[in-house]
């Protein structure tokens, strides 16, 4: 993290700064652009007595003394941050640097706040304080991001986690209870027939050897049970295997249509912090993983349980001490588990989170084919998705480096458990304690309650991948969206589209983009945004939109603050066309009707010929019926543009956002789609926001904004004569324009 520094011990290699007899140098700040915005180191030092600043290119140092109504002020304006010294009457200086030095000029102004303080009593420039939006929490002056809500939770996944999906398993409890009845009956089967061996050697083989005679019926009637016993635990053991299978499968089909509804309703902030790749593992992999453990596992699992469970009944039963000497390995076993469960659950999370980092890749570079090809980059994301597997190799290998120690050790240990028990048992036999039907019948149970026990020490390991899918699953469910629905909401019956933007203000953090923002947008009136990259136009639309919501103040749509409305029935009155245009895989009237899917097809005509986009769907192989490629591929970029505009026109909304409508198309193209933005904009109140200028000129008003503020408002020709802001922006666009012709003639000459 980047901070301003001590002097002079941290920064030997800066200019030693002129200091007199004991003043002391405090901080120091690096900034790294000059007034052109180029690459110049300079620096700014605060001391006990005094703020020093090294010019460009000059050996001379400028101070100016500590004393009241001197002021330091931070801010920043398109990515580019300046640092002020101001007086009562004039700024006395300014240095700009990139924001990677931000958090270094705050602390400099926090200690020159400090240091005044201690001279005047009151703090004069303390930044301004800032709350988190969606969690409420205060922010420190160098917090750039929430540390609540941006961090993620990376605390291990617990195996009680996964008793949290008891809540998608409600709705099947009679059907589980069933299969656990089942199960308990087909475990019960399974256990009769090591219990027949009894009397069989008993009384029939032991017996046949000293010279008695076997008896057909009776040995009938135990082979008889056996098959009985063995056809009813095979019959049962479908049974639940199969009722139990649907039951897990759909509360994994539920599990991801849950967890997907959720992620549709979480804010724009929300994916701005995640990885495309990320969450379509998580719904993806992370429920099948869960599907897999609830149908499979989780049934070995309880299977297991009851058999040893039942197995230590019965062996009690036969012979205590027996009994004991067969557990003797149980306590080891468990120690190991536990020693292991601790070292997988985060090795598992850890896997989790590298297998996204996999999916990353993949997500990027796929959608982004054209681009990795046009640059010719193949090596290059060839490259990142090989470091992203051996990653994802290498936290693997380590995970199976304990998982292979540790299965052979429980299947050591059982075997043991057996030589104990056989020489125990002997011993037995020798002194005629037991017979040997009653020995043979141990072996056999024990024999099941080892593999039993070296089946439930395997399923540890599926156990925590189940309880890491499941934890990083609930990240996402356990995660509240920074635009909350209502509790009491309000109802449009009508929308007229009066707009009332009254003081808002809006912060990224700690970063404040809008501040004080008032304007008042009257029904129909077509209203154009104008500014530098950074001005706050953009996050204006989107706080109107409520795609975020406002930090301070309000915006009312018809005298109704729009956080009382429902978020989907508001935004149904919202028609947006942005400068990239998505459009769906699909053909290009399942895309015109994405926001009305009931629409008729004489209702997606006509709203292409609005949009002048009828005669060149006309012109593909299928017409409306034919496909689009991947996000429109398939099509060119005022193609995309004008079957946007037909989708907002479809929907008949009263209001409109146009977010750069026509800035990456050519001319001609612009003309088109110019046409039919005029067709869409009558009669809705619209919010415009242009490259270029000129195609502004039939708004009723223009709102010119810089950083963060609005500076001024009015029709081409009154700011134009104002000679302000706009006249700036409006002369430096012409003379580019003009300098870009000029050029282009040159080039055809």
């Amino acid at each position: 993290m980047t901070t301003a520094h001590a002097l002079p011990n941290t920064a030997p290699s800066i200019p030693t700064p002129p200091l007199k007899a004991g003043e002391e140098a405090l901080l120091w700040l690096e900034t790294d652009l000059d007034e052109h915005l180029h690459f110049a180191r300079r620096y700014v030092v605060l001391s006990t007595e005094r703020i020093l600043a090294s010019p460009q290119g000059s050996e001379d140092w400028r101070s100016w003394p500590l004393q009241p109504g001197l002021q330091l002020q931070v801010s920043d304006h398109a990515g580019v941050g300046i640092l002020e010294l101001l007086d009562t009457q004039q700024r006395l200086d300014h240095w700009r640097y990139t924001l990677g030095q931000n958090l270094a000029a705050l602390r400099l102004l926090k200690e020159f706040d400090r240091q005044q303080t201690q001279r005047t009593g009151q703090l004069l420039s303390e930044p301004e304080s800032a709350v988190c939006p969606t969690c409420k929490a205060t922010l420190e002056p160098d917090e750039e991001e929430c540390p609540v809500c941006s961090a993620e939770n990376h605390t291990p996944p617990s195996t009680w986690t996964l008793l949290r999906l008891w809540r998608f398993a409600r709705p099947y409890q009679g059907r589980l209870l069933g299969g656990f009845l089942l199960m308990l009956a087909s475990t019960a089967a399974t256990l009769v027939p090591p219990y027949m061996t009894m009397p069989l050697m008993d009384e029939i083989l032991i017996p046949f050897q000293d010279g008695r005679e076997i008896d057909p019926q009776r040995v009938a009637l135990y082979l008889s049970g056996l098959l009985g016993a063995a056809l009813l635990a095979w019959a049962l053991g479908w049974a639940k295997t199969y009722i139990l299978a649907l039951v897990s499968e759909r509360i994994s089909a539920d599990l991801r249509t849950t967890t997907y509804e959720h992620l549709l309703k979480l804010s724009l902030e929300y994916f701005g912090g995640k990885r495309t790749g990320d969450l379509i593992a998580r719904i993806g992999s992370e429920s099948d993983r869960i599907s897999v453990f609830l149908s499979l596992h989780a049934l070995d699992f309880i299977t297991d349980v009851l058999m040893i469970a039942m197995t230590s009944v019965i062996l009690f039963s036969i012979n205590p001490w027996l009994a004991l000497v067969t557990l003797l390995p149980l306590p080891f076993i468990a120690w190991m588990i536990h020693v292991v469960r601790d070292r997988l659950r985060t090795g598992f999370e850890k896997i989790d989170r590298v297998w996204g980092e996999v999916t990353n890749v993949l997500a990027d570079t796929i959608p982004g084919i054209r681009v990795v090809k046009a640059f010719a980059q193949e090596a290059r994301e060839t490259k990142r998705f090989r470091e992203a597997n051996q990653h994802n190799l290498q936290i693997n290998d380590r995970l199976n480096k304990t998982w292979s120690l540790f299965s052979p050790t429980v299947s050591m240990l059982t075997e043991v458990g057996l030589l104990v028990v056989w020489a125990f048992g002997i011993w037995q036999v020798s002194h005629h304690a037991i017979t040997v039907g009653t020995l043979t019948a141990f072996l056999a149970y024990i024999g099941r309650f080892y593999g039993r026990l070296d089946s439930m020490s395997r399923i540890v390991s599926v156990t925590q991948k189940a309880a890491a899918g499941a934890k990083r699953i609930f990240d996402i469910l356990d995660h509240v969206s920074s635009v909350p629905e209502p509790t009491q909401p309000e109802h449009l019956a009508q929308v007229e589209g009066a707009i009332s933007v009254r003081d808002v203000g809006f912060r990224y953090g700690n970063r404040a983009v809008l501040r004080g923002v008032s304007l008042d947008i009257q029904p129909g009136e077509m209203i154009g945004l104008v500014g530098h990259s950074g001005s706050g136009k953009s996050t204006l639309v989107n706080l109107i939109c409520r795609f975020y919501d406002v930090t301070e103040g309000s915006i009312r749509v018809d005298g109704i603050d729009i956080r009382s409305l429902p978020v989907a029935e508001f935004r149904k009155h919202i028609g947006l066309v942005l400068q990239e245009p998505f459009l769906f895989f699909g053909t290009i009237a399942d895309n015109i009707a994405y926001g009305k899917p009931d629409a008729t097809r004489a209702e997606i005509i006509a709203a292409a010929r609005a949009a002048h986009a009828h005669e060149f769907i006309l012109r593909l192989p299928h017409g409306y019926d034919s496909l689009v490629g991947e996000r429109g591929q398939g099509l060119s970029g005022g193609e995309r543009q004008r079957i946007s505009i037909a989708r907002a026109l479809l929907i008949n909304p009263r209001i409109l956002i146009l977010d750069e409508a026509t800035s990456s198309v050519d001319t001609e193209t612009e003309k088109e789609i110019q046409r039919a933005l005029d067709n869409l904009v009558q009669g809705r109140t619209t919010l415009a926001i242009a490259h270029r200028l000129s195609t502004l000129r039939k708004a009723d008003r223009l709102v010119v904004m810089d950083r963060g503020k609005i500076v001024e408002i009015g029709n081409h020709e009154e700011l134009m004569a104002r000679q302000g802001h706009y006249h700036r922006l409006y002369q430096a666009q012409a003379r580019n324009e003009a300098q870009a012709a000029e050029a282009a003639g040159v080039s055809h000459e």
